[in-house]
């Protein structure tokens, strides 16, 4: 038997709040499988088992209430071990009280069912069982219905809020969210610069080769099947860190690990505010138009709540761009454990030298800041150094 608990899916996190169960008791697990969603201060996000087992039973119930990380949630039987006869956590490991609270009751149901809500009505949203049934017993307008599940999906919690405090309280429920985001942000941050001892570097790189590589690249392609410039950063981002892999990993126990994978968290902007820095896995193995794939859909999976437990924890460094946004260069800050930070800016065209004349050239700015605990200004400059070359070779990207 072991113990699913609530997963820290971040440096920042230290709440979660269980949102949906994705299994029920005596349905197989496999390892990687979503078992549960969870809600953090950022996102929604569906988080994965860690063994393949069985899943026994729930100790926690979808609820309001925020519990601590570590807080045991469910029970998984593994293959090997027999059936626990009690549905409880061991006595050595306590339920947060709020777990162990009683669920709130349930709003009274509206009087009567207007005629206008059926199941027609109801056919044409995302919703799951139980909150579909909670709408048509309540009689709600399924207008009010913000899904605030994976993928905008309609959970149970979403309908029994609309139900307790129409309109006005969900806005504001909103805006607690989006500050405590905006808090847990603060938090990481401020942890970082006090403990991080950081250095920065800058490198301008001309995009000349690239861009006219990646024009030849894109003719005749549909518009939706374009490659970006920014794949190429982050392809020649995660290769060069191949050949410097100090930069590549995690601050841990009071020394530097590095990470064989190169998995790339990439800064996504949300549109309520704040960001998250999910993982592209495995960067450096995609070719150039998988990477795009991955992450399209990464961002709209970002944006509409529905990342993977995995993907928020397994960043082994980040890269970060706001060239859409006009800015030059950007210095970003660590995001702990991890030991580098990966920044451009916006692709301008400048005064270059080439061969001895004076041209214009479209030119970028790349940043890093490192961790000076595990690497010193050498290595780094290595790195935005391999960037360099990698770019001026795009076809062996």
């Amino acid at each position: 038997m072991v113990q699913f608990v609530m997963p820290k899916l971040g440096a920042d996190m230290t709440q979660g709040k269980l949102v949906e169960w994705c299994k029920k008791p005596g349905q197989l697990i496999k390892r990687g499988e979503i078992i549960a969603v969870i809600e953090t201060d950022k996102a929604n996000v569906d988080t994965e088992s860690f063994v393949d087992g069985v899943f026994e039973q729930a100790l926690v119930e979808p609820q309001d209430e925020w519990l601590p990380v570590g807080t045991p949630l469910a029970v998984i039987h593994v293959e090997g071990e027999a059936p626990s006869k009690a549905a409880a956590a061991p006595p050595s490991v306590a339920l947060a009280p709020a777990a162990l609270a009683p669920a709130p009751p349930a709003p009274k149901a509206a009087p009567a069912k207007p005629a206008a809500v059926t199941e027609e009505a109801m056919a044409r949203l995302r919703i799951s069982p139980a909150a579909r049934k909670r709408v048509l017993d309540l009689g709600i307008d399924p207008a009010r219905l913000v899904g605030t599940g994976p993928g905008g999906r309609i959970t149970l919690e979403d309908v029994e809020r609309v139900a307790a405090a129409p309109a006005a309280p969900v806005a504001a429920a909103g805006a607690d969210k989006a500050q405590r985001m905006r808090d847990a942000i603060a938090a990481t941050m401020a942890l970082s610069k006090r403990e991080i001892p950081h250095y920065y570097l800058s490198a301008t790189i001309s995009l000349a080769k690239a861009l006219a590589w990646l024009e030849i690249r894109n003719a005749g392609r549909a518009v939706t099947e374009r490659l970006l410039p920014g794949v190429l950063l982050l392809k020649a981002s995660a290769l060069a860190l191949r050949n410097v892999p100090e930069l590549n990993g995690f601050w841990r126990n009071g020394r530097a690990e590095q990470s064989r994978a190169i998995h790339i968290g990439v800064a996504i902007s949300l549109r309520g505010g704040g960001l998250v820095a999910p993982a592209v896995h495995d960067a450096d193995q995609c070719d150039l138009d998988e990477l795009m794939r991955r992450l399209q859909d990464l961002t709209k999976r970002a944006r509409a709540g529905s990342l993977k437990s995995s993907e928020m924890t397994d960043p082994t460094i980040t890269v970060t761009s706001l060239g859409e946004r006009g800015v030059d260069a950007a210095f970003g800050i660590i995001y702990p454990p991890q030991l580098a930070l990966v920044g451009f800016g916006k692709i301008v065209e400048r005064p270059w030298v080439v061969d001895g004349r004076v041209v214009a050239q479209p030119l970028v700015s790349a940043t890093l800041s490192g961790d000076h605990r595990a690497t010193d200004g050498h290595r780094g400059a290595l790195l935005l150094d391999a960037i360099d070359r990698l770019l001026q070779e795009p076809e062996k990207l």
